[in-house]
């Protein structure tokens, strides 16, 4: 099991674009993965799920993959938000 917190860092949260590539992103491995956010814990693997959290700008969520290709699910999933979910920043 690899277990990492991460902020949040785009402007939009995880509303609609980025909460669907994060989705999609997770869908692409074999390992279980998990989001939660103040002790709610969701399938990162449903697009329902993740945008249920309500996650926004500067909110601090639990990443955890439990699997085979635990450790590549998490090392890309923590670069996505990261990246911002490839989000401009506006000036």
């Amino acid at each position: 099991m690899r277990t990492e917190t991460v902020t949040i860092l785009n402007e939009t949260g995880l509303h609609a674009r980025p909460a669907s590539l994060f989705v999609q992103t997770a869908s692409r491995f074999k390992a279980e993965v998990s989001l939660e956010k103040s002790g709610k814990r969701v399938t990162a693997k449903s697009i329902l799920g993740v945008l249920s959290l309500g996650v926004t700008q500067g909110d601090q969520v639990v990443l955890t993959c439990v699997g085979p290709d635990e450790e590549e699910a998490l090392g890309q999933l923590v670069e996505l938000v990261h990246s911002k979910f490839g989000e401009k920043s506006e000036a």
